[in-house]
């Protein structure tokens, strides 16, 4: 409670309600990917933190800098074992990388202005900072200087000359494409590097942040499925890393490998993920002696489509109607697959990925991604069932006035599961098992509960009404939802 009285002594900062602490992690993931810059969550005590953990694990894996204050009983309290009492270090650690306790109200000053910098530091880290009821109670030291970031150092050029090596050789390579490799600096000289190798540029499944659309450069995205991910490395003799880890299967099939490049197939690394990425590929498009612009994708958007909602028209209309600039956060799951491919001539765009597999990500990282971009207008592509975990993100859009569309991609299903189960060989499931991946008995009315939230709703059941509701939707100011009814749910 002191740190919240304290929002109104000092000017410049902007407070959001979640009415979840997993939309508060969610949304600071989705303001940190798009501003460059830490967003801070204030969390209570252990259980409070424990709620937001899913999001911060996706954020984990998106690098995305944010600072979490938990506050925690007094010092003189935790002896007493209070009910909201817990080992909150223990649940923090996995998700963080700077993790402090501030007992002292003198020390807190320091602690957070190191705390931010620990977030802020390349390529972006989760900190955490837990602080005591009576620290926050004490009397403060004066504020403390904010601490220099230093930027990303360069790629070794021992890294470079090794790159450089490989793609002379003119055998099959991909250039694999991860973190800050996907902004236009860096897809730039990656267009560069492929225009003067023939290497193919790929980049990560789940990506944090890529620039598409038109005046970029084609990027195929790593395939999901083990054995189409091993299909697509399989012409390749030589893979280069940049910014990106090397691929590996999301899970452990029988009979399949988890290390997902063929053997064989020689890697090396140009630049990791902390170390100045679109600098390493300048300096490789350099060694490589490249032309002074790679090819770039035109503007071409898909024809508006018709008839039933499918992944494949989904897709489509999306890609159709969305307005120049918008950032298109991605967790539509099985509907929204068709999406990526369709929209590659689209006018220049965000993508933003479920990046850890944690669900329930989407909703608030719009929310974020539209606090840190005023003007851009966010869609959001959102399975129902996944959605149904941080719905609450829509009061918060709603509150804020935020530009964000979410379309719900309804199947009334947990229809990964099922692709799951098939994949495993188990079909003929029984009326419990059944049971377990619908969400249609009561089916859930997505106008209804966005109406509930303060955000309008319209609901679709053709390619042709949502691309109309899209259009109308991106052209008025605020949140707004289109439930979409797919033909296969």
């Amino acid at each position: 409670m002191p740190l919240v009285a304290a929002l109104d002594a000092v000017p410049g900062l902007r407070s959001v309600l979640g009415l979840f602490e997993g939309v508060c992690t969610g949304a600071a993931d989705g303001y940190g990917r798009m501003a460059g810059k830490p967003a801070l969550t204030l969390l209570h005590l252990g259980p409070g933190f424990a709620n937001g953990i899913a999001n911060l694990h996706n954020a984990r894996r998106a690098r995305t800098p944010i600072v979490n204050l938990i506050g925690d009983h007094a010092t003189w309290h935790l002896a007493a074992d209070a009910p909201l009492h817990s080992d909150i270090e223990s649940l923090a650690a996995p998700v963080s990388s700077w993790l402090r306790r501030g007992d002292r109200a003198g020390d807190l000053g320091a602690l957070v202005a190191e705390a931010i910098a620990a977030a802020a530091a390349p390529p972006g880290r989760i900190a955490t900072l837990i602080v005591a009821h009576d620290a926050q109670l004490g009397q403060a030291s004066a504020a403390a200087a904010p601490r220099e970031i230093q930027p990303a150092p360069p790629a070794s050029e021992k890294a470079i000359r090794a790159a450089a090596v490989a793609l002379r050789r003119r055998r099959p390579t991909a250039l694999f494409l991860g973190g800050e490799a996907l902004g236009r600096r860096g897809l730039l000289a990656a267009a560069r590097v492929a225009a003067a190798s023939g290497c193919r540029l790929v980049c990560e499944t789940s990506p944090a942040r890529l620039e598409r659309g038109a005046g970029l450069p084609a990027v195929a995205r790593f395939p999901y499925f083990p054995e189409q991910g091993l299909a697509a490395l399989a012409p390749f003799e030589a893979l280069v890393l940049a910014g990106a880890q090397a691929p590996v299967a999301f899970f452990g099939y029988p009979g399949q490998p988890s290390r997902l490049i063929p053997p064989g197939c020689e890697t090396s690394t140009l630049a990791t993920a902390d170390k100045d990425v679109p600098g390493a590929l300048e300096a490789l498009a350099e060694a490589l002696a490249a032309p002074a612009a790679g090819e770039t994708i035109k503007e071409q958007r898909p024809s508006r489509p018709a008839g039933a909602l499918t992944p494949e028209s989904l897709g489509a209309a999306i890609a159709a109607a969305q307005p120049d600039g918008a950032i298109i956060v991605d967790e539509g799951n099985t509907s929204s697959a068709a999406y990526f491919a369709l929209a590659a001539g689209a006018p220049r765009h965000t993508y933003l990925a479920l990046t850890g597999g944690a669900i329930g990500q989407g909703l608030p990282c719009a929310a974020g991604a539209a606090i840190a971009s005023p003007g851009r207008r966010v869609i959001a592509l959102q399975a129902d069932g996944s959605g149904m975990y941080t719905l609450q993100a829509l009061w918060t859009q709603a509150r804020e006035g935020l530009d964000v569309t979410t379309v719900i991609c309804a199947n009334r299903s947990y229809r990964i599961l099922g692709v799951e189960m098939a994949r495993a060989g188990m079909k003929d499931l029984g009326p419990q098992a059944r049971g377990l991946m619908s969400l249609s008995d009561p089916a859930l009315d997505w106008v209804k509960l966005a109406g509930g939230m303060g955000v309008p709703g319209a609901r679709v059941e053709t390619a042709e009404a949502l691309a109309r509701e899209l259009e109308r939707a991106v052209a008025e100011p605020g949140p707004h939802l289109i439930e979409a009814a797919m033909a296969h749910g």
